[in-house]
């Protein structure tokens, strides 16, 4: 038995939601509420679901808050974020509380179901975006990430500096030209930065370097 929790305020989305998630394959139960409140009354009693889906547009208590709440009390419960908002501010926002996806409201039926397949067989689902943090024109771009020293994880000076670059959306290319190294060389390091992370994607690296709170210059 496969159990699944959807939050959703809005009925008729809500009721859609439950009909489409069935299709997940025999032996799925859904339950479905409408807010927080009503979340935690059901997780109270029924704490053990495979997944939730959660809608970042809750009233009352919004699904950022009501994630880090779900997070805190159940680690182990991967949480999907359906938004109709899939802009790089909120989908970062949302990975780095703690999400295991993220839908956005604009996906196919289809593709709701492979991204929970794949959340339901263990993976972390970030949308491919490009770039995934826009490039500043300041001379002195302000710093990204947050406070640790990218030391503190095994990553090296370099490492770090091609890390910086990359999330401000630079290609190898790029990096390559602006640190004088060969694109060759650029591929070695985000092999590398890849595996420290133990991620296989410069998106995927963006999630982790937020939740860590890693500083990039």
């Amino acid at each position: 038995m496969t159990r699944l929790l959807v939050i959703e305020d809005h009925a008729l989305v809500r009721e859609g939601l439950v009909q489409t998630l069935k299709l997940l394959g025999a032996g799925v139960e859904v339950s479905d509420v409408a807010d927080f409140d009503g979340a935690n009354t059901l997780l109270e009693k029924e704490s053990v679901f495979d997944l939730v889906l959660l809608d970042l547009g809750l009233p009352g208590v919004d699904g950022i808050t009501c994630l880090k709440s779900f997070r805190q009390r159940y680690p182990d419960m991967p949480v999907v974020i359906l938004s109709a908002y899939d802009d790089v501010q909120t989908i970062g926002k949302a990975m780095a509380c703690g999400a295991s996806g993220f839908v956005s409201k604009a996906y196919s039926s289809e593709r709701l179901l492979a991204v929970l397949r794949d959340v339901l067989a263990g993976k972390v689902m970030v949308p491919e975006l490009s770039p995934v943090i826009s490039f500043s024109s300041e001379p002195h771009p302000p710093m990204l990430g947050g406070e640790s020293d990218p030391s503190d994880f095994g990553l090296t000076g370099r490492q770090a500096e091609v890390l910086g670059l990359m999330a401000r959306g630079k290609s190898n290319r790029d990096i390559a030209t602006i640190l004088g190294l060969s694109e060759g060389t650029v591929k070695i390091h985000l092999t590398a930065i890849f595996k420290v992370l133990g991620v296989s994607s410069r998106t995927q690296a963006m999630v982790v370097v937020a939740r860590r709170g890693i500083r990039l210059g």
